[in-house]
């Protein structure tokens, strides 16, 4: 009996389509409410970049107007006279006061935002949590002015009693030797400037930890790991990426703080070793005190600053950029 094999020959392969070939299928798949939205995305991103060029154009242009007739350093001149002829001025004392400033702030509020966005996503009941976050987010919405208000009338008078106990403890650092003078000094304004930035960092790191895989949580638990060990090994390093970048949103807005400074601080063109003495500046406190009363060239030397404080935030945003892209497991950013 004759059986009759059937041909099990494997079909010969198809050839694969060419790069060319896929992307002309993709652009007539794409729907025109996907094209829309595309060149809108695009556009947007493009008018970005734009705004920023010629943001940069007009304060490079206008800075060397400035600084081509200042007879000081720009750089490292304890001055600011652009009044007189010649002119002299430069940015050192508003440098050394926006950069010590910040990171009093820094130091202050990134600790305690931490904390707290640690204690309502971890361990205050539903009930509790609530509400805080509630009061949270409104104080991130409060202007600066009223900050700014507040200080001077309520945080500047109650500083006597720790400019004291930081004279009498730690004074011989020089850093907190207080000779007496009113409390409104860089330390005054970096702890304004904590306040002020606390919200931000508390509500995006708190949206962090929010993100944490329970499976990682409940994992650790099991293991016998306590809630705090839960934290340092599976919360924590998952949210490093989003802490950085909270912190460099706070850092943002403490660098360019403009009427909260100016209404703590009493201004002076001179660098204090101690940060209980009055007296300093920051670029935005300048340019807020001086604009009104300023010339043409004063504007121009008062945009030169400006463009530095430029200049700062983006090497800020680029650090930050930078430290996030060496975590790529927890960086959304880089998928």
């Amino acid at each position: 009996m004759d059986i009759t094999t059937k041909n099990t020959a494997a079909p010969p392969p198809m050839s694969q389509p060419t790069q060319a070939e896929r992307k002309r299928a993709a652009r007539g798949a794409t729907r025109p409410g996907d094209r829309i939205f595309l060149g809108l995305s695009r556009g947007s991103g493009i008018l970005l970049l734009t705004i920023m060029a010629a943001i940069a154009v007009f304060l490079t242009y206008r800075a060397v107007l400035a600084i081509s007739e200042d007879e000081g350093n720009f750089l490292t001149t304890f001055e600011w006279n652009t009044g007189t002829q010649p002119p002299v001025f430069g940015i050192a004392v508003l440098a050394f006061g926006t950069v010590v400033s910040s990171i009093v702030a820094m130091v202050i509020a990134v600790p305690i935002a931490v904390a707290i966005a640690l204690f309502l996503t971890h361990y205050a009941p539903r009930r509790l949590s609530g509400p805080i976050a509630y009061v949270i987010d409104l104080l991130a919405a409060v202007p600066s002015i009223v900050y700014g208000l507040w200080g001077a009338l309520i945080l500047v008078p109650q500083l006597n009693g720790l400019f004291s106990w930081l004279d009498a403890y730690f004074g011989w650092t020089g850093i907190f030797d207080w000779q007496g003078g009113p409390p409104r000094s860089m330390l005054t304004v970096g702890i304004l400037l904590a306040i002020m930035i606390l919200p931000i960092i508390t509500n995006v790191s708190r949206e962090v930890f929010r993100q944490v895989p329970q499976a990682q949580e409940e994992a650790a638990l099991a293991l016998g790991a306590t809630r705090w060990e839960v934290i340092r090994m599976a919360v924590l390093p998952f949210g490093r990426s989003g802490v950085i970048s909270a912190s460099m949103l706070g850092l943002g807005r403490a660098l360019g703080e403009t009427m909260a400074v100016a209404t703590v601080l009493s201004p002076s063109f001179d660098i204090q070793a101690s940060l209980l003495d009055p007296g300093g500046g920051t670029f935005a406190q300048n340019i807020a005190s001086k604009f009104g009363e300023a010339d043409t060239f004063g504007r121009d030397a008062l945009i030169a600053s400006g463009l530095v404080l430029f200049v700062i935030t983006l090497l800020v945003n680029g650090a930050a950029r930078a430290i996030i892209a060496r975590r790529k497991e927890y960086s959304g950013a880089n998928a």
